[in-house]
């Protein structure tokens, strides 16, 4: 795989030389088996970080978790990490808090519920009949996300809530690490699953399950993963923080310049070295082409994407106030914290706002956006605390359950 990058070497130049130049050139990066990875490693091994005076060495981790102590020890400069995970660290929900910074957004869409191959033999391969198999079986199903502040998590509540089934009492959650959810279900360890590509296709591809739902059905170009560092790290590193999220917006554009560039890319992360995992299971959804397992197939209006012009990668601070909406829902944050306080410290807009203008890329003019949820809801960020308080927090009504059964 060759980038074929448009030459701007002298705009690249400003930014090397001088006051401007990197405090830190050599830069450890973390990801994870995730084909959302795709532009750290692109960028990392293209050559789109030598030209702001940049060496990003990757190091793939083996669970969130792992990821975040290695972050928060200094082991690792910067990491592919999940939107909500940054902010469980920030505000110490399961831990001591650590002052955190996004410097930009890494993808959107592309995740995917799936259910195990027995449940498709029982017939349970629609959201109505998942309802009435967790209202009505007093052994209840087992499903798996990635993190409990992450946004797998989330997705999974929130799809989970929008069918009547209340995550917290009518289902079991789990941590499983991505890799290895496949084999957690067909070991019959858990029911089904929530989590990034390729392993949602990998179960359909290894007969093990069918998807039932992506993301992007929840919430149409959602945000995903994140580009994250410490504060600590920022406010020491200004101008290298800035050259990274550069880099990383060079190789995001890279990507979605063309199909063949989307071809190569998914045939690059396909490598041991980072997903280790077949093309076959990698590709398809990459460019949009989905099959669920139960024979249906169909080309996704809202696919994985990187870059789209720069609208994926900004750090929308209603983005970020989402995630601390659900973490309120769901019993995480026992007040409602000063949303917009929090998220002003943690996205870094102004640092995003010089990077994406110097190379020509357009930064949206308001810092919120509006969109509409499966469940008919619409998010703006105008009104946080209010949105949060519109849910159910704790249970789920009679009468959903009622007329469920």
């Amino acid at each position: 795989m060759t980038a074929n990058k448009t030459d701007t070497r002298a705009d690249h130049l400003a930014w090397v030389a001088g006051s401007d130049a990197p405090e830190k050139s050599v830069l450890d990066l973390g990801f994870m088996p995730l084909t959302d990875s795709a532009s750290l490693i692109v960028a990392a091994t293209q050559g789109f970080a030598q030209p702001y005076g940049l060496t990003l060495n990757l190091h793939r981790q083996g669970s969130w978790a792992t990821l975040r102590d290695k972050l928060l020890s200094g082991e690792l400069d910067a990491a592919q990490m999940l939107y909500g995970q940054v902010y469980g660290i920030h505000l110490g929900i399961g831990g001591n808090a650590t002052e955190m910074a996004i410097l930009m957004g890494l993808c959107q869409n592309g995740q995917a519920i799936n259910l195990s191959e027995p449940l498709k033999r029982s017939g349970v391969t629609s959201a109505e009949a998942l309802l009435t198999r967790a209202l009505q079986n007093s052994a209840k199903l087992t499903f798996a996300q990635t993190f409990p502040t992450g946004t797998h998590a989330m997705w999974l509540n929130y799809w989970l809530a929008s069918q009547g089934i209340h995550p917290l009492e009518d289902v079991h959650s789990v941590v499983v690490p991505p890799a290895q959810m496949v084999a957690h279900l067909k070991a019959g360890r858990i029911d089904g699953f929530c989590a990034g590509g390729p392993w949602g296709a990998l179960a359909v591809e290894e007969g093990q399950g069918f998807t039932l739902a992506t993301s992007q059905m929840i919430w149409a170009d959602h945000p995903e993963k994140v580009l994250g560092v410490t504060r600590e790290f920022v406010d020491s590193h200004p101008n290298t923080a800035r050259a990274l999220t550069m880099a990383l917006l060079e190789a995001s554009r890279f990507i979605e310049a063309s199909l063949d560039n989307k071809r190569s890319t998914a045939q690059l992360i396909s490598g041991d070295d980072y997903i280790g995992a077949p093309l076959s299971a990698i590709e398809p959804r990459f460019l949009g082409h989905y099959q669920d397992g139960l024979g249906n197939s169909w080309e996704d209006q809202h696919p994985l994407r990187f870059f789209a012009e720069g609208a994926v990668n900004m750090p929308y601070l209603s983005d970020a106030m989402w995630f601390m909406t659900q973490f309120r829902r769901w019993g995480l944050l026992r007040s409602d914290p000063d949303y917009l306080a929090v998220v002003r410290q943690v996205q870094q807009i102004e640092l995003y706002q010089q990077a994406a203008s110097a190379l020509g890329i357009d930064v949206p003019a308001e810092p919120m956006r509006r969109s509409t949820l499966i469940d008919g809801k619409i998010w703006d960020g105008s009104d946080p605390a209010g949105y949060a308080r519109s849910f159910a927090l704790h249970a789920l009504s009679d009468h959903t359950r009622t007329a469920a059964l």
